[in-house]
């Protein structure tokens, strides 16, 4: 009977947040999907837009910081059902505005809804799963926000033929806000709330459980914390940027249509998908075969992997495509047979190529570095060591937003996707050079 008890509510709760996270992707990017529409409706230059953008991202960065610190002390069927009912019911309120001051209020707190979204999920996942299984059913869930920003820009570009971004605005918040209502009445923090068991989360190693008992102080001092967090800046900050920009870029200086645009974006977020799941599988598999020692980590071979995946899509992409695109170009040669397989130009495909590669590569060390950064902290700090660096994390995403934009504007978009392209490299060769580094933070024993 206890089996079949987890089982029922391990499906209701997951699917019910898997849902539920869903829409609050959703109505975080829904600014995003329709910036085209609002601005032929009002004046917005790029500094408006990365200012309005950006308040959202810092709001969410310190939202989501206080959440995570305190996930252990909130009810978390509480906190990500409130977080999904504000979000909602601002894009309500932004669809009546008309202002780059309310846009940016507004925006901001959406951002503030946004930061109670994630940290009651991992709090769940490590209350209803086995560890032995938390890196997989944490990448499932981070796939909500592909499946979200996959289906987000064909579905807003479809329903802009109908009806105007202030009807879509509303539509969208209107659901989120209805659904909190559900996630409130399905989600249960632990097993002992429905009277089933809690499962044993006690670490299997004696290093983990010695670090347990790391103070505060000793756990900050250690490097890797560090380390995980700077590379987690650049690598969402990178992302946020593609995913933000990567539309208007192809539509203003490569010469692609808006439906182009809005395909690219939805290949980036299909890629998403399949990385963010392959990430958590495979290295789920890597951790089963060599174990969490103290020093590297089995994860980091495909986390780097993934990160010089995301340099070489970045790169391809600002070299390779252009408004003309000369038909002796090697890619062009490469792809032609699947081209007239499928009936759609070379250009079209390599797009949506680069497009899934690109979110492929950055999705999957997105939910590697959460994962790591929780399982190699002392367990008293789980839930802080991932706020650290889901904090930088979204510094990095601000940074996205105006700085990125204005050097887009003093220069263009490719030099401003340029400069992410340098940084991304430095990163991923840094990483490499530090893959053996100790990984395990907190107090350093006699036995390391």
């Amino acid at each position: 009977m206890a089996a079949t008890g987890y089982g029922y509510y391990r499906v209701t709760i997951f699917f019910s947040m898997f849902i539920g996270y869903m829409l609050y992707f959703f109505n975080r990017k829904t600014f995003s999907f329709v910036m085209p529409s609002v601005m032929e409706e009002i004046q917005l230059d790029k500094d408006d837009l990365g200012l309005i953008t950006s308040s959202q991202t810092m709001a969410y960065a310190i939202s989501k910081f206080i959440s995570g610190v305190l996930s252990d002390q909130i009810s978390a069927r509480w906190l990500f059902s409130i977080g999904l009912f504000v979000v909602g019911g601002i894009n309500v309120v932004f669809s009546w505005s008309s202002t780059v001051t309310m846009f940016s209020l507004l925006w901001f707190v959406n951002g503030l809804g946004q930061g109670c979204g994630w940290p009651p999920c991992g709090k769940v996942l490590r209350k209803w799963f086995e560890p032995s299984q938390f890196g997989t059913w944490w990448s499932v869930l981070s796939c909500s926000m592909n499946l979200a920003g996959s289906l987000g820009p064909i579905l807003v570009t479809v329903l802009l033929h109908y009806y105007d971004w202030r009807t879509i605005l509303t539509m969208s918040g209107v659901f989120c806000a209805a659904f909190s209502f559900v996630t409130l009445i399905l989600v249960r923090n632990e097993p002992k709330d429905v009277g089933l068991p809690s499962i044993e989360m006690a670490p299997k190693k004696g290093a983990m459980r010695r670090n347990s008992e790391s103070t505060l102080s000793e756990f900050l001092l250690s490097p890797f914390l560090w380390v995980l967090s700077l590379g987690y800046l650049v690598v969402f900050g990178v992302k946020t940027a593609a995913t933000d920009w990567g539309q208007l870029f192809l539509m203003q200086e490569k010469g692609q249509t808006v439906l182009m645009g809005s395909t690219y974006m939805s290949a980036l977020e299909m890629g998403g998908f399949v990385g963010s799941l392959a990430s958590g599988l495979i290295s789920d598999r890597a951790v089963a075969r060599s174990g969490l020692g103290t020093y590297g980590n089995p994860r980091h071979g495909l986390l780097i992997t993934m990160m010089a995946g995301m340099y070489v899509a970045m790169y391809l992409f600002r070299v390779t495509v252009t408004p003309e695109i000369p038909k002796e170009a090697f890619w062009v040669q490469i792809i032609h047979p699947v081209s007239l397989l499928l009936g759609v130009s070379e250009k079209e495909i390599w797009i949506l190529f680069l497009g899934a590669l690109f979110g492929f590569s950055s999705y999957g060390p997105i939910a590697l570095f959460g994962v790591i950064a929780s399982e190699s902290a002392p367990s008293n700090f789980c839930g802080t060591s991932h706020a650290i660096v889901a904090l930088m994390a979204n510094v990095g995403a601000f940074l996205a937003g105006l700085p990125f934009s204005t050097i887009a504007k003093k220069y263009s978009w490719e030099m401003a996707f340029w400069v992410a392209e340098v940084f991304m490299g430095i990163t991923t060769i840094l990483f490499f050079l530090i893959r053996n580094m100790r990984t395990k933070m907190g107090r350093r024993e006699k036995m390391d």
